[in-house]
């Protein structure tokens, strides 16, 4: 018996989509009592239901970031022998280089909401011949705001005057490189090498190419012959995110008071064979206590500063922001501290939240798409790709406001472009075609492909655009982010407006417009 392909292409799975107010939308969130009300003011309260999913990812960006830098500090022992003495030196070296980290901890980490949104979009459209929508246009409206409001927002970051220019200019180009590449490959795929349609090769390809990045930026960094540009490398700060005193103070004192209130005469009668047991019962107990003050945290509405503050209006304005926060905070207090197992149980148990908001995201959207009319495709381009790159941005403003460089801060944006296509994109393609090829013996079909092409011009266009001004600042003032405020904010609403382009060109192709 053939199997045969579902032929289903745009929101077939959104019920009776229409323009607002003329069809009954018959999908539904929760209750199946939600048809009952208006288009329009069901409209409104999913539109609100996806901010507060975007609020939700904003909370836990600073923890999963947190966590991300506890593994890259990770350090292991190494015992040297001098040829010359011939003794040992022992030294503490770093598990995690600079380019490694950046490319896969930190550009894979605060790419995961889109990931994640792409992924589920292809499970749910699994047997159908044509590719959902909302994750290839997710993720090129992402790859626009990583690129021209977050370096909008990096650039005036630091303070007036102060400069912070990459440092290794060799692993930005290759990184800058891949990042061009992937959407020179994509628009190959889309419009010239199998136009409309994905085959399972070409999904497997594009996965594979996320892998050869890596190798060339590993090269680049160890500055492996025949591979690596001839370029030298300026100094860069021992620690990938210098440390922050004033956060981690309160949890050095809870650490402290646990040692404090042990007897010192515990230390003789302790068992000869078991002379590490309470240093593992203090470990233990100083995991507790963290753990019991992220639940507290949760739960404080008003912190001390805030107490501290003369204005009224400000105060409760800020109580208001914690008691919106609070429930995802509490939520997200299940995630254990990040001092455990150096911070991967943490940055594990974050990726998980985020997969979830990612899956209500979806299917919000999907709804909102119903609801309203609106093309997936522009959803996808401004709220979405928004929503989701929210960690993109916050990972990529604490980099450029902690870090002497601006090497991690721009690396997340180029290197999360890249994870964009090669991952975002190429899963999901890949579990559809493979699918597809396997039942069927049929290639995944791409719906409005000429959309996605001259989306992906437009992109292209804009981005030389943002990297010439970069380079220009390189050039006259020595680095790519702060210098003299003037100018800074001038590059901001340049980059701002660069990506008003792509938003606008961008939905009136995929809408018919133009």
């Amino acid at each position: 018996m053939v199997a045969v392909p579902k032929q289903v292409a745009g929101n077939s799975m959104l019920g009776n989509s229409s323009i607002l107010g003329d069809v009954k939308c018959n999908s539904y969130l929760l209750f199946h009592g939600e048809t009952a009300l208006g288009n329009g003011l069901r409209g409104f309260l999913y539109f609100l239901g996806l901010a507060y999913c975007f609020i939700g990812l904003s909370a836990i960006t600073a923890r999963f970031f947190r966590s991300m830098e506890n593994i890259v500090k990770h350090s292991r022992t190494v015992v040297e022998v001098d040829p010359h003495t011939n003794t040992e030196i022992i030294k503490q070296e770093k598990v995690w280089n600079y380019a490694t980290a950046d490319i896969t901890l930190l550009a894979f980490g605060t790419s995961f909401p889109q990931i994640s949104l792409a992924t589920i979009d292809a499970i749910r459209n699994i047997g159908n011949l044509y590719a959902g929508g909302l994750g290839p246009g997710t993720l090129l409206g992402s790859a626009a705001f990583d690129l021209f409001p977050i370096h909008a927002v990096c650039v005036v970051v630091p303070k007036a005057g102060e400069l912070k220019k990459i440092s290794d200019i060799g692993v930005w180009l290759v990184e800058l490189f891949w990042s061009f590449w992937a959407y020179a490959w994509l628009y190959i795929i889309l419009e010239v090498w199998t136009p409309k349609v994905v085959t399972i090769w070409e999904a497997l390809l594009t996965v594979l190419m996320y892998g050869l990045l890596l190798i060339h930026a590993y090269a680049q960094d160890k500055r492996w012959p025949y591979i690596s540009l001839p370029l030298t490398r300026g100094e860069r700060p021992e620690d990938w995110v210098p440390a922050e005193v004033a956060s981690v103070s309160c949890e050095d004192d809870i650490y402290d008071s646990i040692y404090r209130k042990v007897p010192a005469a515990e230390d003789s009668v302790e068992s000869s064979n078991r002379p590490f047991q309470k240093e593992i019962n203090l470990e233990d107990l100083h995991v507790l206590q963290l753990w019991k003050k992220q639940f507290m945290d949760a739960l404080t509405l008003e912190k001390p500063e805030s107490r501290k503050l003369n204005n009224a209006h400000l105060r409760v304005a800020r109580i208001l922001w914690q008691s919106l926060l609070a429930p995802w905070r509490l939520l997200f207090a299940f995630v254990p501290p990040y001092q455990i197992a150096h911070g991967w149980i943490a940055f594990i148990c974050s990726l998980l939240f985020i997969s979830g908001i990612a899956y209500i995201v979806t299917e919000l959207t999907d709804i909102i798409s119903c609801v309203t009319g609106i093309n997936a495709y522009v959803i996808a381009f401004t709220a979405l790709a928004a929503g989701t790159s929210w960690p993109d941005l916050v990972a990529s403003k604490i980099a450029a406001e902690r870090q002497l460089t601006a090497d991690s801060a721009i690396a997340n944006i180029t290197c999360s472009n890249s994870v964009n296509i090669y991952v975002g994109i190429g899963i999901p393609w890949l579990i559809n075609t493979a699918y597809n090829f396997i039942t069927y013996g049929e290639p995944l079909r791409i719906e409005n492909a000429e959309g996605l092409g001259f989306t992906l011009m437009v992109f292209f266009s804009t981005s030389v655009g943002c990297i010439s001004v970069l380079v220009v600042r390189r050039l006259i003032l020595g680095a790519e982010l702060g210098g003299p405020r003037f100018w800074a904010w001038v590059t901001s609403v340049f980059f701002m407006l660069l990506w008003l382009i792509f938003v606008v060109l961008s939905s009136l192709r995929v809408s018919g417009v133009i």
